[in-house]
């Protein structure tokens, strides 16, 4: 037999449980319901708007186009192997030439490259906004003499930065030989640029309201520059940071969707515009399934995010 504080504890632990799985679940369900409802109702040019089933048969279509691409990949390598391996025999001094598969990108791949590429955008934009919000935090001079330009740029739509970007990165980024495509380099600046400024106003405002207490302890044990940062500030300004954080890699991922769709660069956006014009029976479908996973892609981000502040706060129990 149970005793009653087992008792209680295993009915709280229950309760906890509904509200973490039970009531998700009959929201996505509910909100299944609905789509599937209106769905049907709603005639396009291309035919019905598709539903949860149609969209998910375009997953698994996706998931074998992206095998398929990958069988014919693996071949173009092989034939390539067997060639250079006959020319060698005939001739020991020729030079190998191997050359890439230059084959479509796959939804797959898509993902992929998205993903790398507003990674390294918010790495960048964090590596300027967290230590410059820092300084404009410290330094109420220099944060009323920035502030004005900061809430100036902030509003300014990525599809103003993308024109000024692309021309800037054709004048500079010439090479015959490049390392990176321009179109990686156009995203990222372009989703830099758009992600600078929630992190460095958040993390100037952590650091300008820390505790008075904090300031005067640092005083009194005569912390240098460096270390008053890394003990005091850094510390108490966390939660602020992160919130910024997650506010800009939101913004980015929004920012890098629309700036693949404008440009035709490499990515998730420039999938959904391809699909977009191709108008096929199944475009609506497979654009419906970009969106699915660029939403979920986005909440994985958000969580990632998050669960880097609890790691890195003192206080385990914010979020």
């Amino acid at each position: 037999m149970l005793d009653k504080s087992k008792l209680t504890s295993l009915v709280s632990w229950m309760a906890q449980a509904s509200k973490a799985l039970l009531l998700p679940v009959i929201g996505i369900t509910v909100f299944l319901v609905i789509w599937s409802i209106a769905a049907n109702s709603i005639n396009t040019s291309l035919g019905k708007f598709p539903g949860p089933v149609a969209v998910a048969e375009q997953f698994g279509a996706l998931y074998q186009e992206h095998n398929a691409e990958r069988v014919k990949a693996e071949a173009f390598y092989e034939r390539q192997d067997k060639r250079n391996a006959a020319r060698l025999e005939v001739d020991p001094s020729y030079v190998v030439k191997v050359r890439a598969y230059t084959g479509k990108e796959t939804f797959v791949d898509q993902i992929f490259t998205s993903l790398v590429t507003v990674m390294s955008g918010f790495i960048l934009a964090a590596a300027i906004a967290i230590p410059m919000g820092i300084w404009m935090g410290l330094s109420p001079t220099l944060n009323a003499a920035l502030n004005p330009i900061v809430q100036i740029f902030k509003p300014v739509s990525p599809l103003a930065w993308l024109p000024l970007v692309t021309m800037v990165v054709s004048a500079l980024y010439v090479s015959p030989d490049p390392m990176v495509s321009k179109s990686f380099i156009n995203s990222l600046l372009t989703v830099t640029l758009c992600s600078l400024w929630p992190m460095m106003i958040n993390t100037s405002l952590g650091v300008a309201n820390i505790d008075s207490d904090l300031v005067n302890v640092s005083r009194v044990l005569r912390l240098s520059p460096l270390t008053h940062i890394q003990k005091i500030v850094l510390p108490a300004s966390i939660p602020l940071i992160f919130t910024g954080m997650r506010l800009s890699l939101g913004v980015a991922w929004m920012v890098l969707i629309a700036a693949e769709m404008l440009a035709q660069n490499p990515g998730l956006g420039k999938f959904v515009w391809d699909e977009f014009q191709n108008g096929s029976s199944e475009s609506l479908a497979r654009i419906m399934a970009a969106v699915v996973v660029i939403g979920l892609i986005g909440f994985l981000l958000d969580r990632g995010v998050l669960a880097l502040q609890r790691w890195f706060s003192w206080d385990k129990s914010k979020s």
